[in-house]
């Protein structure tokens, strides 16, 4: 018997090629579209409006001869994903709806679908990898880093379980993408030249501010300036009693208040920004552009300082709390008071950086040798060993 896959063919040339390499290896291949959004009003339409996806799909399928039908997850999408969006950004966080939906939505919600279809796997296009090692006499599955250095997207899977990798097939993982692409020319693919879809997993490209204003209403707030020479950023460190009350230290942001800058301008709402955002505060006038350092969501401030090399937008440690520390490598899970040397990111697409993980009662510590810029509460950090994604967390403002 073969072996059966349904492959989530989301109308794009990544997930297309995904199937047409499963079908060269022998598997039988069902495809799947995922509707997950109705509302049009907030896409710009001839971006990456989902009725054209999904009829990209299905020619894909045909041309495939696979058997093919569009599921509509856009209620299970709404509460799981655009519900916890919107209530991370009014609490001032920053969530990242690629890593959930990927979690919540394609590895969750849509493999119990595949799997009532009698699916051995799931397959996606991401450009990520899969191994299976066996430990202890267990199967142990490693999510590794694609072959394209440029398109690595295990980032966004950082979140998955090892039910969930048992199941899940990435067919790209070891191609580059203009490799990919020149298969889907090969076969006559319609997707061979399409362009790569920006903005919310599955939705389009979505202007964020409108989307948000949906439910957040705008409220008019103050932004403030803070000097790089500020003197709260040459304050001595202390010494501490313990590693965990230094790490604790070095982990609390700064607490900005009115009185430790200017007032530069005024913006439509703290809970529409971001830190590290420069984009969208419309303040000019100043030697080098703005960047947000700080936003309150309580008192609706944002705090800016000039330039990408404001000391308030690094830091050198960070805390994952107890219930938000993941480990897809279960077998490596740190004790309290255990350490780790990685790799480690805190967001997609940033080279990874060597960090050191202390795992304490509070909380799971990031610690890296060299002070990052823009850590953003709300999203996600990965740690790594090697090209192996071995687990993640939700970065925790203190």
């Amino acid at each position: 018997m073969k072996k059966r896959v349904v492959v989530g063919l989301s109308g794009g040339v990544d997930s297309s090629v995904a199937a047409q390499l499963l079908i060269e290896q022998g598997y039988e291949v069902i495809g799947l579209f995922m509707k997950n959004w109705h509302d049009d009003s907030v896409t710009i339409s001839d971006e990456c409006p989902w009725l054209e996806d999904s009829n990209d799909a299905l020619l894909v399928a045909e041309k495939l001869g696979i058997p093919f039908q569009t599921v509509d997850l856009s209620e299970e999408y709404k509460e799981r994903i655009v519900d916890y969006m919107f209530n991370e950004y009014e609490n001032g966080r920053t969530p990242n709806p690629d890593v959930l939906c990927n979690r919540e939505i394609k590895f969750d919600v849509f493999m119990k679908i595949a799997l009532d279809l009698g699916a051995d796997y799931v397959a996606t296009g991401h450009y990520c990898r899969k191994e299976e090692e066996t430990i202890n006499g267990k199967p142990v599955y490693k999510l590794l880093a694609g072959k394209d250095p440029n398109k690595d997207q295990s980032y966004f899977l950082c979140q998955l379980s090892q039910e969930q990798l048992a199941k899940a097939l990435f067919p790209i993982g070891e191609y580059l993408k203009p490799e990919v692409r020149e298969i889907a020319a090969k076969y006559d693919l319609v997707t061979a030249e399409k362009k790569d879809s920006q903005g919310l997993c599955f939705i389009g490209k979505v202007r964020l501010p409108e989307f948000l204003q949906q439910q957040l209403k705008p409220k008019k707030g103050i932004i403030y300036e803070v000097s790089n020479e500020h003197l709260v950023y040459t304050a001595e460190k202390p010494l501490f009693d313990s590693l965990t009350d230094e790490l604790t230290w070095e982990a609390t942001s700064v607490k900005y208040t009115p009185e430790m800058g200017k007032k530069v301008a005024e913006h439509n709402g703290a809970h529409y920004f971001t830190i590290g955002q420069r984009k969208g505060l419309n303040v000019g006038g100043t030697q080098e552009p703005l960047f947000i350092i700080d936003t309150n969501v309580t008192e609706n401030t944002i705090y800016t300082g000039q330039g990408n090399e404001h000391p308030g937008l690094f830091r050198k440690t960070l805390l994952v709390q107890p219930h938000e520390i993941h480990w897809i490598r279960e077998d490596l899970k740190l004790k309290n008071n255990e350490t780790m040397d990685v790799m480690a990111r805190i967001r997609y697409r940033q080279p990874l950086q060597k960090a050191t993980l202390h795992q304490t009662e509070k909380g799971l510590f990031v610690r890296f040798d060299n002070p990052q810029s823009a850590i953003t509460e709300g999203q996600f950090v990965s740690w790594h060993i090697g090209e192996e994604l071995i687990g993640s967390g939700v970065i925790s403002k203190l």
